[in-house]
């Protein structure tokens, strides 16, 4: 039988891995400059922290782990005729891997919060899993990229997140525009339009408005039982179009019976005005009533992040929560929070082809390896070479010259060291160059130099 992976997952190759390790350590950089600290948190966590937290749909996709050992014994014939799977589920197994980084992170909080200095500025960089049906862009296993402020309220969190998410693209040569919403001023318009109670079932569907279009959007709503008047008061918010400025001037006179939607209005413009002074971003940023995220524990401003230049979903999301730990008995700690999407962005930086040569160069030099001798006069010079800094390696056979050549080209290797008897003679190495086929007689010195 030929060996295979699980659906969902991947192999990452040494290219692709080059690749990925230049992603996180931008990320990770960027994360530094801004204060946060980096955790991590087990791969698996008790079903206890995880089940409840994603709603029902989240529930389904939760990967879980049989319990060890006879995960049958103390399991009655009642439990395994139980017509409820999850009651059978919660018997059979005590832990699920993460679903993401967030709930593991209020875990987190709650556990060590003695030792925490707050307001506490942490990212994350680690691999997810979700049950979910394998399709291109959607994987099972993937990496988020978090990072979170909690203990603190100010919008100043929100403004500098966003400054974040500008520092990275611009760093990546990605052009992006960066989309902000209020949840409060969604719950403020399901207020004016007099169906409060549907505000889930109406962000849901304006949040697919971009996927599926506004006649879809809108039988979607009158299938989740909005009223026909209301769906005719949400299309003006829905088209909503103009300058930031022009469209919090319009959701002002809409939302004016709405103290919610109101706040939410007031946040917005916040952050917006604060990110406007000149030379703050270098990507635009704008108000998009159709964001809605979603996952219900948002309560204040949402982000989303589209590439310009390549036809992709969002890229980067995230916004505040009010209530990060209340769910582990920590009621009243706010949050707010960003996730870059890796796998995203690596598909992005593939099509745009945006990685700096040396991103992608392994071993800058190899020594072509002739025999005993050679390679006795050749290993201290390796170790010259790599006490520098410089990444090389030697051909670890004494083959013939023109099969280390292909090894070399095969490799993308840059330079090639030859020592042979006149070398050795003289003191010296030959240094060739790949790319031009130049060749020069040089001391190892000068062989530094030039590979330098």
């Amino acid at each position: 039988m030929k060996p295979s992976i699980p659906k969902g997952t991947r192999d990452f190759g040494p290219q692709e891995m080059a690749r990925r390790a230049y992603i996180f350590n931008t990320i990770r950089e960027v994360y530094s400059l801004y204060g946060f600290q980096q955790i991590e948190t087990p791969a698996m966590e008790n079903l206890s922290t995880l089940m409840g937290k994603y709603g029902e749909e989240g529930d389904k996709l939760l990967f879980k782990i049989l319990n060890s050992g006879d995960f049958r014994s103390g399991i009655t014939t009642d439990d395994w005729q139980s017509d409820t799977i999850g009651h059978l589920t919660t018997r059979l197994s005590e832990k699920g891997l993460r679903y993401d980084l967030t709930v593991p992170f209020a875990r987190y909080v709650v556990q060590h919060r003695e030792e925490l200095q707050m307001p506490f500025r942490r990212y994350q960089i680690q691999p997810v899993w979700r049950a979910d049906r394998p399709q291109k862009g959607r994987y099972r296993e993937f990496y988020q990229c978090d990072a979170d402020v909690v203990g603190s309220n100010s919008l100043l969190n929100e403004v500098e997140l966003m400054q974040i998410v500008d520092t990275v693209f611009q760093r990546f040569g990605v052009r992006v525009c960066i989309k902000i919403n209020n949840r409060k001023i969604l719950s403020g318009i399901a207020e004016v339009i007099g169906q409060a109670d549907k505000i889930v079932d109406i962000t849901v569907a304006i949040d697919k408005l971009d996927k599926i279009g506004l006649d879809a959007v809108n039988e979607e709503l009158r299938e989740a039982g909005i009223s026909e008047e209301a769906v005719e008061k949400l299309q003006p918010i829905i088209k909503l179009s103009g300058s930031n400025a022009e469209k919090i001037a319009v959701m002002r006179e809409v939302l004016a019976g709405s103290e919610v939607g109101q706040k939410g209005v007031d946040e917005v413009e916040y952050v917006l005005n604060t990110l406007n002074t000149p030379n703050n971003l270098k990507n635009p940023i704008e108000l998009d009533l159709t964001l809605a995220r979603g996952l219900n524990y948002y309560t204040g401003c949402i982000f989303e992040v589209k590439a310009l230049d390549v036809e992709i979903g969002s890229i980067t999301g995230g916004g505040r929560y009010d209530d990060l730990t209340g769910i582990f008995g920590l009621p009243g700690l706010s949050g707010v929070g960003i996730s870059f999407g890796a796998d995203r962005i690596y598909d992005v930086l593939n099509q745009l082809d945006l990685y700096p040569e040396e991103v992608l160069t392994t071993t800058q030099l190899l020594f072509v390896n002739f025999g005993e001798k050679e390679t006795a006069y050749a290993l201290p010079v390796l170790r010259m070479m790599r006490e520098a800094g410089v990444r090389c390696e030697i051909y670890p056979d004494s083959v013939k010259m023109k099969k280390q050549m292909q090894y070399a080209n095969a490799k993308n290797i840059p330079f090639v060291a030859i020592v042979g008897e006149n070398e050795m003679n003289e003191g010296k190495v030959t240094l060739k160059n790949m790319v031009s086929g130049e060749q020069s007689l040089l001391s190892p010195e000068e062989l530094l130099a030039a590979v330098k």
